[in-house]
């Protein structure tokens, strides 16, 4: 009794959970799973060939997010004098390149981390290109991402999104959130220096108690006292 995975089956499988594709493997082969010592080495060998896949997407999705994220970070002007050095003749065509290299990882490696935080850079770089819009909505979209780091930090650029088009009244309820649950990618006190500075403007009272409530708060933490210092002094009297 043998039964070996294949490469096609492996790619079906590839947007599958563990659990879902392991579920899914038992049903095709019921049978099998019958029989006593055989049927404990089919599942070790399922168990195996699954891992083995799975470590090579994740390998493969990692290989690809630093490839883009070499092209994001490229130099931009005169071709570099470094051999293997990419450099792009405007920020643009810098961005544009990026933005299609994570939009190919987003879309290949959904489920991996990186490929959710390529999702988040591909909303990143639209921003940059000037497409509020589209960045809007693919951060919306990665702000719901399973890996709670990496959602919060889309939702956090979302946030800063919206205060630019105009709809500071919504950015403000996600920067609360975010203040509400912090995460290691958005600590509470990025989330509500973000709401003073969206609140400025048209709620300078506002912006100074949050300022003065973070001062007193993180007053141990001197380079984020020097900021805030520096915050509340620029408001009008």
């Amino acid at each position: 009794m043998q039964h070996k995975m294949s490469r096609r089956q492996l790619k079906e499988d590839e947007l599958l959970t563990t659990v879902e594709w392991f579920q899914k493997f038992v049903k095709e082969n019921y049978k099998e799973l019958l029989g006593g010592v055989a049927a404990a080495i089919l599942i070790a060998g399922a168990i195996m060939a699954w891992r083995t896949y799975s470590a090579a997407q994740e390998a493969a999705a990692n290989m690809a997010l630093g490839a883009a994220l070499k092209t994001y970070h490229s130099y931009v002007g005169a071709p570099a004098a470094e051999p293997g050095t990419d450099a792009f003749p405007t920020v643009q065509a810098r961005d544009l390149k990026a933005l299609g290299q994570f939009k190919e990882i987003a879309g290949k490696y959904p489920r991996r981390k990186a490929g959710q935080i390529a999702l988040y850079l591909v909303g990143v770089c639209q921003s940059d290109l000037g497409d509020s819009t589209a960045a809007i909505k693919t951060l919306q979209q990665a702000a719901g991402g399973s890996d709670r780091d990496v959602a919060s930090l889309a939702q956090f650029a979302l946030a800063g999104e919206l205060v630019r088009s105009g709809k500071t009244a919504d950015a403000i309820k996600l920067y609360q959130q975010r203040a509400d649950h912090p995460t290691v990618t958005v600590p509470k006190a990025m989330a509500l220096l973000a709401e003073a500075d969206a609140e400025r403007a048209t709620q300078p009272a506002l912006a100074r108690k949050i300022y003065e409530d973070l001062a007193k708060e993180y007053a141990s933490d001197g380079t984020l006292a020097n900021t805030l210092k520096e915050q509340i002094a620029s408001l009008p009297q």
